[in-house]
Protein backbone atom coordinates (compact mmCIF):
# COMPACT_ATOMS: atom_id res chain seq x y z
CA UNK A 1 0.00 0.00 0.00
CA UNK A 2 0.83 3.34 -0.77
CA UNK A 3 1.86 5.29 -3.79
CA UNK A 4 3.34 8.32 -5.32
CA UNK A 5 1.92 11.87 -3.88
CA UNK A 6 -0.49 14.36 -4.80
CA UNK A 7 1.57 16.68 -6.58
CA UNK A 8 4.67 15.33 -7.84
CA UNK A 9 3.14 12.82 -10.76
CA UNK A 10 -0.41 14.92 -11.12
CA UNK A 11 -2.59 11.60 -9.40
CA UNK A 12 -4.53 14.72 -7.83
CA UNK A 13 -3.22 17.79 -9.37
CA UNK A 14 -4.94 18.92 -12.25
CA UNK A 15 -5.08 22.03 -14.15
CA UNK A 16 -8.73 20.18 -15.98
CA UNK A 17 -12.31 21.30 -14.77
CA UNK A 18 -13.78 18.57 -15.80
CA UNK A 19 -12.08 16.39 -12.92
CA UNK A 20 -15.33 16.25 -11.14
CA UNK A 21 -14.98 17.54 -7.55
CA UNK A 22 -10.91 17.63 -6.77
CA UNK A 23 -11.72 19.69 -3.37
CA UNK A 24 -13.78 16.36 -1.97
CA UNK A 25 -10.82 14.22 -2.83
CA UNK A 26 -8.46 16.56 -1.20
CA UNK A 27 -10.73 16.38 1.96
CA UNK A 28 -11.28 13.01 1.94
CA UNK A 29 -7.37 12.67 2.12
CA UNK A 30 -6.99 15.11 5.10
CA UNK A 31 -9.77 13.09 6.84
CA UNK A 32 -7.51 10.07 6.47
CA UNK A 33 -4.33 11.82 7.90
CA UNK A 34 -2.47 14.02 4.87
CA UNK A 35 -1.72 17.18 6.33
CA UNK A 36 -4.57 19.81 6.00
CA UNK A 37 -1.97 22.44 3.99
CA UNK A 38 -2.67 20.48 0.92
CA UNK A 39 -6.30 21.79 0.74
CA UNK A 40 -4.89 25.39 -0.25
CA UNK A 41 -1.53 24.71 -1.33
CA UNK A 42 -0.80 25.47 -5.26
CA UNK A 43 0.61 22.37 -5.44
CA UNK A 44 -0.15 20.30 -2.83
CA UNK A 45 1.84 17.04 -1.88
CA UNK A 46 1.63 14.54 1.14
CA UNK A 47 5.17 12.99 0.61
CA UNK A 48 5.95 9.25 -0.59
CA UNK A 49 7.08 8.11 2.49
CA UNK A 50 3.59 9.42 4.36
CA UNK A 51 1.10 8.14 2.01
CA UNK A 52 1.41 3.86 3.20
CA UNK A 53 -0.53 5.12 6.45
CA UNK A 54 -2.99 7.00 4.55
CA UNK A 55 -4.03 4.62 2.39
CA UNK A 56 -4.02 1.92 5.28
CA UNK A 57 -6.47 4.35 6.84
CA UNK A 58 -8.37 4.64 3.81
CA UNK A 59 -8.88 1.00 3.52
CA UNK A 60 -10.22 0.60 7.06
CA UNK A 61 -13.08 3.37 6.05
CA UNK A 62 -13.73 0.59 3.12
CA UNK A 63 -13.98 -2.01 5.24
CA UNK A 64 -15.73 -0.23 7.55
CA UNK A 65 -18.49 0.69 5.16
CA UNK A 66 -19.25 -3.16 3.84
CA UNK A 67 -16.27 -3.52 1.69
CA UNK A 68 -13.87 -6.36 1.50
CA UNK A 69 -9.84 -5.94 0.83
CA UNK A 70 -7.97 -9.36 -1.09
CA UNK A 71 -4.32 -8.86 -0.46
CA UNK A 72 -2.14 -11.38 -2.47
CA UNK A 73 -5.30 -12.77 -4.93
CA UNK A 74 -5.04 -12.55 -8.65
CA UNK A 75 -7.83 -12.45 -11.27
CA UNK A 76 -7.63 -14.63 -13.68
CA UNK A 77 -10.77 -14.32 -15.52
CA UNK A 78 -13.74 -12.40 -15.94
CA UNK A 79 -17.42 -13.69 -15.59
CA UNK A 80 -18.82 -12.44 -18.92
CA UNK A 81 -22.73 -13.37 -18.82
CA UNK A 82 -24.76 -11.88 -22.18
CA UNK A 83 -21.86 -9.63 -23.06
CA UNK A 84 -21.80 -8.22 -19.44
CA UNK A 85 -18.78 -8.14 -17.21
CA UNK A 86 -20.79 -8.53 -13.83
CA UNK A 87 -17.57 -10.55 -11.96
CA UNK A 88 -14.34 -11.84 -11.93
CA UNK A 89 -12.63 -15.01 -10.96
CA UNK A 90 -9.82 -15.31 -8.81
CA UNK A 91 -6.36 -17.38 -8.74
CA UNK A 92 -7.88 -19.46 -6.06
CA UNK A 93 -10.90 -20.09 -7.89
CA UNK A 94 -13.38 -17.29 -6.27
CA UNK A 95 -16.09 -16.34 -8.01
CA UNK A 96 -16.85 -11.99 -7.17
CA UNK A 97 -19.61 -11.34 -8.52
CA UNK A 98 -21.22 -7.55 -8.59
CA UNK A 99 -23.39 -5.14 -10.33
CA UNK A 100 -20.15 -3.42 -11.58
CA UNK A 101 -16.56 -4.48 -12.53
CA UNK A 102 -13.86 -1.53 -12.54
CA UNK A 103 -11.01 -2.34 -13.70
CA UNK A 104 -7.97 0.16 -11.25
CA UNK A 105 -5.71 -1.39 -13.90
CA UNK A 106 -3.00 1.38 -13.01
CA UNK A 107 -0.26 1.87 -15.95
CA UNK A 108 1.15 -1.96 -15.53
CA UNK A 109 -1.03 -4.32 -15.54
CA UNK A 110 0.13 -6.09 -18.75
CA UNK A 111 -1.58 -9.31 -17.69
CA UNK A 112 -4.94 -7.91 -17.80
CA UNK A 113 -4.58 -6.36 -20.96
CA UNK A 114 -4.01 -9.35 -22.10
CA UNK A 115 -6.91 -11.22 -20.76
CA UNK A 116 -8.92 -8.52 -22.03
CA UNK A 117 -8.37 -8.76 -25.57
CA UNK A 118 -8.53 -12.23 -25.29
CA UNK A 119 -11.94 -12.63 -24.15
CA UNK A 120 -12.62 -9.54 -27.03
CA UNK A 121 -13.58 -6.88 -25.07
CA UNK A 122 -13.11 -3.87 -27.14
CA UNK A 123 -9.63 -1.98 -26.46
CA UNK A 124 -8.13 0.72 -28.37
CA UNK A 125 -4.41 1.85 -28.72
CA UNK A 126 -3.64 5.09 -27.55
CA UNK A 127 -0.80 7.61 -27.76
CA UNK A 128 1.62 7.49 -24.95
CA UNK A 129 4.71 9.41 -23.89
CA UNK A 130 8.23 7.53 -23.35
CA UNK A 131 11.49 8.92 -22.10
CA UNK A 132 14.24 9.49 -20.06
CA UNK A 133 14.78 10.60 -15.93
CA UNK A 134 17.04 13.74 -15.69
CA UNK A 135 18.80 14.25 -12.28
CA UNK A 136 20.32 17.70 -11.12
CA UNK A 137 21.67 18.58 -8.07
CA UNK A 138 18.70 20.42 -6.09
CA UNK A 139 21.01 23.13 -5.44
CA UNK A 140 21.32 23.89 -8.65
CA UNK A 141 17.62 24.16 -9.82
CA UNK A 142 17.23 26.45 -6.62
CA UNK A 143 19.70 28.46 -8.13
CA UNK A 144 17.76 28.79 -11.59
CA UNK A 145 14.62 28.84 -10.29
CA UNK A 146 15.36 31.34 -6.92
CA UNK A 147 18.26 33.46 -8.82
CA UNK A 148 20.17 33.29 -5.58
CA UNK A 149 24.08 32.81 -5.62
CA UNK A 150 24.12 29.90 -3.54
CA UNK A 151 22.01 27.98 -0.82
CA UNK A 152 18.44 28.76 -0.92
CA UNK A 153 17.71 29.75 3.01
CA UNK A 154 15.63 27.94 5.29
CA UNK A 155 12.36 29.23 4.44
CA UNK A 156 12.13 28.82 0.84
CA UNK A 157 10.45 25.18 0.17
CA UNK A 158 12.78 23.30 -2.90
CA UNK A 159 12.31 24.35 -6.08
CA UNK A 160 10.38 22.62 -9.36
CA UNK A 161 10.13 23.44 -12.86
CA UNK A 162 7.53 22.53 -15.68
CA UNK A 163 9.06 22.77 -19.02
CA UNK A 164 7.64 21.81 -22.72
CA UNK A 165 8.89 21.79 -25.81
CA UNK A 166 7.42 21.28 -29.89
CA UNK A 167 10.23 19.26 -31.08
CA UNK A 168 10.79 18.64 -35.39
CA UNK A 169 11.47 15.47 -36.48
CA UNK A 170 11.20 14.04 -39.60
CA UNK A 171 9.27 16.87 -40.64
CA UNK A 172 6.62 15.96 -37.36
CA UNK A 173 6.07 18.19 -34.44
CA UNK A 174 6.25 15.89 -31.31
CA UNK A 175 6.03 17.28 -27.52
CA UNK A 176 8.82 17.27 -25.15
CA UNK A 177 7.50 17.74 -21.57
CA UNK A 178 8.65 17.29 -18.19
CA UNK A 179 6.10 14.84 -16.19
CA UNK A 180 6.25 13.67 -12.66
CA UNK A 181 8.75 16.77 -11.39
CA UNK A 182 10.44 15.73 -7.86
CA UNK A 183 12.11 18.39 -6.12
CA UNK A 184 14.28 16.85 -3.38
CA UNK A 185 13.65 13.59 -4.50
CA UNK A 186 14.67 10.08 -5.75
CA UNK A 187 14.87 8.05 -8.57
CA UNK A 188 13.17 4.91 -7.83
CA UNK A 189 13.08 1.10 -9.98
CA UNK A 190 9.65 0.66 -10.85
CA UNK A 191 10.14 -2.49 -12.98
CA UNK A 192 6.75 -5.22 -12.88
CA UNK A 193 8.64 -8.07 -14.25
CA UNK A 194 12.42 -9.48 -14.73
CA UNK A 195 14.48 -8.67 -17.43
CA UNK A 196 13.15 -5.00 -17.60
CA UNK A 197 14.34 -1.45 -16.50
CA UNK A 198 11.98 1.44 -15.74
CA UNK A 199 12.43 4.29 -13.33
CA UNK A 200 10.16 6.47 -11.59
CA UNK A 201 10.61 9.19 -9.32
CA UNK A 202 9.41 10.17 -5.62
CA UNK A 203 9.84 12.70 -3.26
CA UNK A 204 9.67 11.98 0.70
CA UNK A 205 7.05 15.09 2.51
CA UNK A 206 10.36 16.79 3.72
CA UNK A 207 11.72 16.88 -0.17
CA UNK A 208 15.42 17.28 1.80
CA UNK A 209 17.37 14.46 -0.74
CA UNK A 210 20.00 16.80 -2.10
CA UNK A 211 19.07 15.93 -5.98
CA UNK A 212 16.03 16.49 -8.14
CA UNK A 213 14.61 14.36 -10.92
CA UNK A 214 11.83 14.84 -13.48
CA UNK A 215 10.68 12.31 -16.44
CA UNK A 216 11.56 14.31 -19.51
CA UNK A 217 9.43 12.41 -22.26
CA UNK A 218 8.31 12.57 -25.77
CA UNK A 219 4.69 11.60 -27.30
CA UNK A 220 4.44 8.78 -29.36
CA UNK A 221 1.45 8.20 -31.90
CA UNK A 222 0.12 5.02 -32.97
CA UNK A 223 2.36 5.43 -36.39
CA UNK A 224 5.60 5.01 -34.35
CA UNK A 225 4.66 1.59 -33.49
CA UNK A 226 3.12 0.15 -36.35
CA UNK A 227 5.30 -2.41 -36.54
CA UNK A 228 3.90 -4.35 -33.92
CA UNK A 229 0.13 -4.43 -35.29
CA UNK A 230 -0.12 -8.00 -35.37
CA UNK A 231 -0.38 -6.99 -31.49
CA UNK A 232 -3.75 -5.40 -32.09
CA UNK A 233 -4.74 -2.79 -29.74
CA UNK A 234 -1.63 -3.86 -27.74
CA UNK A 235 0.93 -2.58 -30.11
CA UNK A 236 2.01 0.15 -27.95
CA UNK A 237 2.65 -2.25 -24.96
CA UNK A 238 4.41 -4.30 -26.99
CA UNK A 239 7.00 -1.23 -28.06
CA UNK A 240 6.84 0.11 -24.62
CA UNK A 241 8.06 -3.86 -23.45
CA UNK A 242 10.54 -3.92 -26.12
CA UNK A 243 12.79 -0.68 -24.53
CA UNK A 244 12.33 -1.75 -21.22
CA UNK A 245 13.91 -5.03 -22.28
CA UNK A 246 16.98 -3.73 -24.32
CA UNK A 247 17.46 -0.94 -21.40
CA UNK A 248 18.14 -4.03 -18.73
CA UNK A 249 20.12 -5.71 -21.55
CA UNK A 250 22.18 -3.27 -22.32
CA UNK A 251 23.05 -2.07 -18.98
CA UNK A 252 24.16 -5.74 -17.33
CA UNK A 253 20.92 -7.64 -16.69
CA UNK A 254 20.14 -6.32 -13.35
CA UNK A 255 18.09 -3.45 -11.93
CA UNK A 256 21.35 -1.20 -12.65
CA UNK A 257 19.90 1.35 -15.02
CA UNK A 258 21.62 2.94 -18.22
CA UNK A 259 22.10 6.51 -17.97
CA UNK A 260 24.09 9.47 -19.70
CA UNK A 261 25.78 12.76 -19.15
CA UNK A 262 23.36 15.32 -19.79
CA UNK A 263 25.38 17.34 -22.39
CA UNK A 264 27.26 14.09 -23.65
CA UNK A 265 23.58 12.92 -24.24
CA UNK A 266 22.75 15.71 -26.56
CA UNK A 267 25.95 15.64 -28.34
CA UNK A 268 26.11 11.80 -28.88
CA UNK A 269 28.42 10.87 -26.55
CA UNK A 270 28.82 7.86 -24.38
CA UNK A 271 29.89 9.36 -21.06
CA UNK A 272 33.78 8.27 -19.63
CA UNK A 273 31.99 8.91 -16.19
CA UNK A 274 28.69 8.98 -14.61
CA UNK A 275 27.88 11.15 -11.44
CA UNK A 276 26.64 10.33 -7.77
CA UNK A 277 22.80 9.61 -8.35
CA UNK A 278 19.53 9.01 -5.84
CA UNK A 279 18.88 5.76 -7.98
CA UNK A 280 20.06 3.05 -5.16
CA UNK A 281 20.57 0.18 -7.70
CA UNK A 282 23.05 1.87 -9.43
CA UNK A 283 24.20 3.39 -12.97
CA UNK A 284 26.19 2.17 -16.04
CA UNK A 285 27.55 4.24 -18.76
CA UNK A 286 25.37 3.13 -22.03
CA UNK A 287 24.60 5.49 -25.19
CA UNK A 288 20.91 5.84 -24.82
CA UNK A 289 20.94 5.52 -28.18
CA UNK A 290 20.86 2.04 -27.85
CA UNK A 291 17.95 1.52 -25.86
CA UNK A 292 15.81 4.51 -27.28
CA UNK A 293 13.91 4.58 -30.92
CA UNK A 294 15.86 7.44 -32.73
CA UNK A 295 12.95 9.75 -33.11
CA UNK A 296 12.47 9.87 -29.15
CA UNK A 297 16.47 10.66 -29.00
CA UNK A 298 16.34 13.28 -31.67
CA UNK A 299 13.64 14.67 -29.81
CA UNK A 300 14.84 14.34 -26.48
CA UNK A 301 18.17 16.51 -27.38
CA UNK A 302 15.96 19.69 -29.20
CA UNK A 303 13.85 19.63 -25.94
CA UNK A 304 16.81 19.70 -23.73
CA UNK A 305 18.54 22.51 -26.05
CA UNK A 306 15.23 24.30 -25.54
CA UNK A 307 14.91 23.51 -21.59
CA UNK A 308 18.77 24.90 -21.12
CA UNK A 309 17.87 28.13 -23.05
CA UNK A 310 14.53 28.81 -20.96
CA UNK A 311 16.43 27.55 -17.80
CA UNK A 312 19.97 29.33 -17.91
CA UNK A 313 22.15 26.06 -16.38
CA UNK A 314 19.84 23.38 -16.72
CA UNK A 315 21.58 22.01 -19.87
CA UNK A 316 25.00 20.31 -17.90
CA UNK A 317 27.41 18.02 -17.73
CA UNK A 318 27.15 18.00 -14.10
CA UNK A 319 23.42 16.50 -14.71
CA UNK A 320 22.65 13.06 -15.91
CA UNK A 321 19.65 11.38 -18.13
CA UNK A 322 18.47 7.61 -16.72
CA UNK A 323 16.13 5.23 -18.79
CA UNK A 324 14.28 4.61 -19.24
CA UNK A 325 10.88 6.46 -18.25
CA UNK A 326 7.84 4.42 -19.84
CA UNK A 327 5.07 3.52 -17.67
CA UNK A 328 3.82 7.72 -18.17
CA UNK A 329 0.34 6.60 -18.63
CA UNK A 330 -2.07 2.75 -19.14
Amino acid sequence: EGGAGTYSDGKLYTRSKKRGNIKRILEIMVAHGATDEILFDAHPHIGTNKLPKLVEALRESVKAAGGEIHFNTRVIDFIIDNHEMNGVITEHGDKLKGESVILATGHSARDIFELLHSRNVFMEAKPFALGVRVEHQQNLVDRIQYHCADDRGPYLPASSYALVHQAKVEGRERGVFSFCMCPGGFIVPAATAAGEIVVNGMSPSRRDSRFANSGIVVTVEEGDFKTYSKYGPLAGMYFQKEIEQRACEVAGKTQTAPAQRLVDFVEKRTSSSLLETSYQPGLASVNLREVLPAFITESLRQGFRNFGEKMKGFLTNDAQVVGVESRTSS
